[in-house]
């Protein structure tokens, strides 16, 4: 499958999922109740928190399928360390669902605060949080070894149809049967079993037959437990860095304004649904060009994945933060949300868009099974972080929260890419700041400042214009920024077929 073709189906399925998940936050908050929204925002948080179980495996497994598409593993040692991975996949998931089910009393009694919902009704939604958990753990562990195997258009026609029953179909559930914050998780629960059987039948349908039958091998372990660790410790990090403010945000403020928090961090999280596709999809072809020794490869398709990222989340980043209340009250219709969501909105989405800069690179370290340099940096920033969120929260609330995490990005960004890039691709630092940075950030700034101050002179009161004033703003940024990526400008002058080189070249 060629990485173009591969990079598309990234964004037809994850851009439906990020699609139905925001088409339908509306109708989840009319329907359920910000308080009860708020409670989807700590399951989210809980899902990544308990991440933290998978101790690397589902990338490194990623890693090591896309090294058996260079050669690098025989039917037999894949096959292996997948059964092997899967019995330890399972034993976390078990860990998972009793470590919820226990704990589910002390969180609806003692550290969630509730003014509408029972805790009878908190502890129940927590128990089926943490089947759902385990459930998509190990959903996750097969979606990893299908993107290393590069089977990214199966798996993406499986996630619109599970995207769909997922965010879609509950509204019905929720509609005709019971709106209840119980019944939500339960229908999520019967639809990640459904997702599970549906991607563990794609992975060993792609693999070949091994000439024995596969089991667990200590042997199989051992070879890759050093980058295992490696990503658990980066995998630990950056749940504390991105996280972190959300766990204690549920403790530090009321359910209610936990809601309006999670749900401007769920639309500035956007901006990595949008980034995710050509990471996704770059990521095996750069651990190949490793494998291979083709560094000039490696540079241009580095340069060419970073300069989709900017071109593609610039504008929609610099829409949100600069026009963030406007686009809340169109999308929702709900002009007390808007105002309650944009002040948090605007320091959040900032942070997330100088995050999303940094995907490329991240991506560029793990190719390299260079995962140190990870852990080191993402220490520093949790370390910061923990007393920042402490400290700021009780005098500036959720918003002051916000900024905390534009300021850690913003130090990433100046500070610790100068450290990656004098060891890894020394010569492409100011390449990369400018041309795949700098340049497509300027021009979606400008267009979204101008559209501002001209909805604000104007006066423009009628939903109708104003959405069709942004839907072309947005439009004139993207191209803008099309205009000044050397790269991006190539592939859109000529042809598709001539930004991504096909797999077999």
């Amino acid at each position: 499958m060629s990485l173009k073709k591969n990079v598309i189906a990234n964004f037809v399925g994850q851009g439906w999922t990020a699609l139905m998940g925001l088409a339908f936050l509306p109708l989840y908050i009319k329907y359920l109740g910000i308080e009860a929204y708020g409670l989807i925002g700590f399951y989210a948080v809980m899902q990544a928190w308990l991440v933290l179980l998978d101790l690397g495996i589902t990338q490194t497994l990623n890693r090591e399928m896309a090294r058996f598409i260079a050669g690098l593993h025989t039917p037999q040692s894949i096959h292996d360390l997948l059964r092997s991975l899967e019995i330890i996949s399972i034993g976390l998931a078990t860990i998972i669902c009793a470590l919820v089910w226990v704990s589910s009393s002390y969180i609806a009694s003692r550290w969630l605060d509730a003014q509408n919902l029972t805790n009878s009704e908190i502890k129940n939604a927590v128990t089926l949080m943490g089947l759902v958990i385990a459930l998509r753990f190990i959903e996750g562990i097969y979606k990893g070894a299908l993107l290393g195997l590069q089977k990214q258009v199966a798996v993406n026609i499986a996630n619109v149809l599970i995207a769909t029953m997922r965010y879609g179909c509950v509204i019905a559930v929720l509609v005709w049967y019971a709106s209840s914050i119980t019944v939500f998780f339960a229908w999520q629960a019967l639809t990640s079993v459904i997702s599970l059987v549906v991607v563990l039948l794609l992975v060993y349908k792609t693999l070949p037959t091994p000439p024995r039958f596969p089991g667990f091998s200590s042997t199989a372990i051992k070879k890759i437990w050093r980058f295992a660790s490696g990503m658990l410790g980066i995998t630990f990090l950056a749940v504390l860095l991105t996280q972190v403010d959300k766990l204690l945000l549920s403790k530090l403020i009321s359910l209610e304004d936990y809601g309006y928090y999670t749900l401007a961090a769920t639309i500035s999280g956007g901006l990595a649904l949008i980034t995710a596709p050509t990471t996704t999809a770059i990521y095996p072809k750069m651990v190949q060009y490793v494998a291979q020794e083709r560094k000039q490869e490696l540079t241009i398709l580095f340069h060419q994945g970073a300069q989709l990222v900017s071109t593609l989340i610039a504008p929609v980043a610099m829409m949100l933060v600069f026009c963030g209340e406007d686009i809340v009250y169109l999308w929702s219709g709900d002009m007390n949300l808007a105002k309650k969501t944009a002040p948090i909105l605007l320091p959040l989405a900032l942070g997330s868009f100088l995050n999303c800069l940094l995907w490329m690179p991240y991506q560029l370290q793990l190719a390299y099974g260079w995962t140190k340099f990870g852990i080191k940096v993402n220490a520093i920033a949790v370390a910061l972080l923990i007393p920042a969120i402490f400290l700021i929260t009780p005098h500036y609330g959720a918003v002051g929260a916000a900024w905390v995490w534009t300021l850690l990005n913003t130090g990433y960004l100046i500070i610790g890419m100068h450290f990656m890039y004098k060891k890894l691709l020394p010569s492409e630092k100011w390449a990369w700041y400018w041309q795949d940075i700098t340049k497509q950030t300027m021009f979606a700034v400008f267009v979204m400042v101008v559209v501002r101050f001209m909805m604000e002179w104007l006066l423009i009161n009628n939903s109708l214009i104003k959405s069709a004033i942004y839907v072309f703003a947005l439009c004139g940024a993207i191209f803008a920024a099309i205009w000044q990526s050397n790269q991006i400008k190539l592939f859109a002058m000529k042809n598709i077929n001539t930004f991504f080189k096909p797999q077999n070249d």
